[in-house]
């Protein structure tokens, strides 16, 4: 079994070889916590995990799929065997189904809506349901999901909210919308252990899926993941949260 579980937290975040899971792999490594870098392409996991294990960071590299049950399955098993628990999962992949025909939500195909909620939905729940075991081996674990404001219905249907106007991808935000559900559920069930469960809007960052088009550097949309990850036996679960501040769900 690895030193790592001996007195270290573990971490395992999933969409890790770039963007913001990247960064929040980095971050958490440097709070100290022993960070497996998740991907769906191991050469590209490995060439990460190198990158910040240059840094001096307690980083190393994992194969998940998260579509694949096979591949949670071994990644499940490979960590039972090297830490024989995990202290905190971050759920950080996820995908926009793109329609470029698509003006309009009415617009947008069917398949769009199946392989968006494919990953960011199905995955997600299959995800924590085969590492919960672990985690409940842990002291006190955290579970993330990065969700996003855009799933937010309250601002949705706020006229003066600033996503008022950002119903093109509904896919994608329904699909966060569900995690958000998702989250309120895992946590109202775990209510009387110390895990805790949080959803949280990362910003709008400048990254490859947005084309570099946001309004926040990567190493800021990290810090609420990575908030969240650290929170205290005091902080909150059951939330859904951006930089300390509770969104509307």
């Amino acid at each position: 079994m690895s030193n790592a579980s001996n007195g270290s937290k573990v971490a395992l975040v999933t969409g890790g070889t770039r963007g913001i899971g990247f960064e929040t792999v980095r971050q958490l490594a440097q709070s100290g916590v022993h960070t497996l870098l998740a991907g769906r392409d191991r050469n590209k996991a490995v060439d990460a995990a190198l990158k910040l294990q240059g840094e001096g960071l307690p980083v190393e590299a994992i194969t998940l799929d998260i579509t694949d049950p096979a591949s949670i399955d071994a990644a499940a098993s490979e960590i039972e065997r090297k830490f024989g628990k995990l202290d905190i999962l971050v759920n950080n992949a996820g995908i926009i189904a793109e329609d470029r025909t698509a003006t309009r939500p009415s617009q947008q195909s069917v398949a769009a809506w199946r392989e968006t909620f494919d990953t960011n939905v199905f995955a997600v729940v299959a995800t924590t349901q085969a590492l919960l075991p672990l985690l409940q081996k842990a002291p006190a674990a955290r579970i993330v999901n990065v969700s996003s404001i855009l799933g937010s219905l309250a601002l949705h249907t706020d006229p003066a909210s600033p996503i008022y106007d950002f119903k093109a991808v509904p896919a994608y935000n329904a699909s966060k919308s569900a995690v958000n559900s998702w989250t309120v559920h895992l946590a109202y069930e775990l209510r009387d252990t110390p895990i805790k469960v949080n959803a949280v809007h990362p910003g709008y960052v400048k990254t490859d899926m947005n084309a570099g088009e946001g309004e926040i550097d990567v190493p800021t949309g990290a810090k609420t993941s990575v908030a969240m990850a650290l929170v205290g036996a005091d902080g909150p679960s059951g939330g859904y949260v951006y930089l300390g501040e509770t969104l509307p769900w």
